[in-house]
């Protein structure tokens, strides 16, 4: 199961409130590719795919699909800010290596 932090789950609401397509909650997604072989994708979701795992936590719903979930199973997710930088940060133990922007892993 992927946990978000108070910081990610407050982020999140914000970007649903803000949100001017209908969105229930956040998709959160692998594909092949960034500079250490598969790279996170997040975007605002309003439908259930087939296969998806939703995952809902403290009023945010997190989508799933059922080829990323062993990917990002036990993952948490944070968001930051900082002076030089702002987003999404992933500390996913089933990664064995990613690149230095934290967007990558392989």
């Amino acid at each position: 199961m992927i946990q978000l932090t108070d910081s990610a789950v407050t982020a999140v609401k914000t970007a649903l409130s803000r949100a001017t397509a209908p969105a229930e909650g956040l998709r959160i997604k692998v594909e092949a590719g960034g500079c250490a072989g598969f790279k996170y994708m997040m975007g605002l979701e309003g439908t259930v795919r087939d296969g998806d795992t939703v995952i809902d936590q403290d009023g945010v719903k997190l989508y799933v699909d059922a080829d990323s979930q062993p990917l990002v199973s036990g993952m948490t997710v944070d968001f930051v800010t900082g002076l030089d930088a702002s987003g999404f940060v992933f500390d996913n133990p089933n990664a064995t290596s990613k690149c230095s922007c934290g967007k990558s892993f392989g």
